[in-house]
């Protein structure tokens, strides 16, 4: 492939801007963003999600706009808008219905200056969706013939993030063609970007299965830890002290209990239990798994209510986002954990430093009290154990809780100094 090969980006979020920020190193390429707030952001070098510093942001050779018209014809056009669920966790494919419909105004110009464009799909969807759903969206968008004109290819987002080991220029990364040329093509863009090497899968659709089951997976996992959690708390038995014991097994798996959140793990399950209903084939396993992890936050607010004898008081919850060190509020089940204390009576202030307060208030009704740690409560519930609340230490996080209050630790971190854990 050409290093003067030309790559658009659609959709600059947690998955497309570091996959942006990594093919500029090595292409022409543009991001497109419809929002024009995260365009600005970016330009004046801050990226609100965390995952690419100011500095590399500043030394990019990547172009940002808010403006399909403004984008050069290319020879790749790679969509990585989000794919969430709506409120009866059914698939919402409306960002990448319309992006594939921005896309298809795009590659006709393509197609006119003498380029054969593949657009690449890294969105989070069920078998199917490329090949089904999007390509006629394109074809009847751009008046071209999909396999004549065009092409697709696929290969699913693996960001996970925060997490600086597993970055998008050392995982393996998996491609998908629409014949094994255009493989070829979607093999050299990627593999051009990751020391990790690329793997080639059998089609688009098992591209597309492979990362609903990596999801699907973790989220079965996770929900068994869950429900012995939940048995060994009517046992007045703490799980980290049977996983302790537990995990000197070496092929006992190393997952733990908790809050699922955030928009993969929570939400990719039920994209193949969607799919799979409508092949009328009942998932009872995935959504099994789903129905525990989605109860989970209800449980831990009834175990704490018990702990404070079913009095309502004062409660502070230390962490809103979905997991620690990021600032990502998706599908945050922190947010359902505060719900359910204040269903139960309690008065709960809720602090974060790394989430954003507009956000918090947009999305869950919650005001952010960055003061609220020099309060005094009746509970303290460590919730989302970002670095600077193990900073502070048990002692300091003690501080906060009134007079025979409780301090509480979801995820077993301050070395047995809380009163009540998971």
């Amino acid at each position: 492939m050409s290093v003067n090969s030309r790559t658009i980006v659609i959709g600059l979020g947690y998955v497309g801007l570091p996959l942006a920020v990594a093919l500029a190193k090595q292409f022409e390429t543009t991001g497109l963003d419809v929002d024009q707030r995260r365009i600005a952001e970016l330009l004046s070098g801050h990226d609100r999600t965390g995952e690419i510093e100011r500095e590399r942001l500043a030394a990019s050779s990547l172009t940002l706009t808010a403006d399909p018209a403004a984008c050069p014809p290319a020879d790749f056009y790679i969509v990585t808008v989000p794919t969430p669920i709506d409120d009866a966790n059914r698939p919402d494919l409306r960002m990448v219905e319309a992006a594939s419909r921005t896309v298809a105004a795009m590659i006709a110009g393509a197609v006119a200056d003498g380029r054969v464009p593949v657009v690449v799909y890294e969105s989070t969807v069920y078998p199917g969706v490329t090949e089904d759903i999007c390509a006629p969206i394109l074809e009847a968008g751009s008046g071209l013939v999909c396999g004549k004109h065009f092409f697709l290819g696929y290969s699913p987002e693996r960001i996970n993030p925060g997490d600086r080991e597993h970055t998008i220029d050392k995982i393996t990364k998996v491609v998908s063609g629409q014949t094994p040329e255009v493989l070829d093509r979607v093999a050299a863009l990627y593999g051009a970007i990751t020391s990790g090497g690329v793997f080639r899968a059998a089609s688009i659709k098992a591209a597309e299965a492979a990362k609903v089951i990596e999801n699907a997976q973790r989220d079965i996992n996770i929900a068994f830890m869950n429900e012995i959690a939940q048995i060994f708390g009517a046992m007045d038995l703490s799980v980290w002290d049977v996983l302790a014991a537990a995990r000197t097994k070496w092929n006992f798996l190393p997952f733990a209990p908790g809050l699922v959140g955030g928009h993969c793990i929570g939400v990719d399950p039920y994209y193949l239990a969607h799919r799979a209903k409508e092949l009328r084939h009942e998932p009872h396993v995935i959504l099994a798994g789903r129905g525990v992890n989605d109860s989970m936050a209800h449980w831990v607010a009834g175990r704490l209510h018990a702990v404070r004898r079913g009095r309502s008081g004062s409660v502070l919850v230390l962490g809103l986002t979905f997991k620690e060190d990021v600032p990502d509020l998706r599908n945050s089940k922190v947010a359902d954990l505060v719900a359910a204390l204040g269903q139960l009576g309690h008065a709960v202030s809720v602090h974060d430093p790394l989430a954003d307060a507009a956000e918090a208030r947009h999305e869950y009704g919650l005001e952010l009290d960055l003061e609220a740690l020099q309060g005094s409560y009746d509970l303290v519930l460590l919730a989302v154990p970002h670095r600077e609340y193990l900073a502070l230490g048990p002692d300091r996080l003690r501080a906060a809780v009134a007079e025979g209050g409780t301090l509480a630790d979801l995820k077993g971190v301050l070395d047995g100094k809380a009163d009540w854990t998971l």
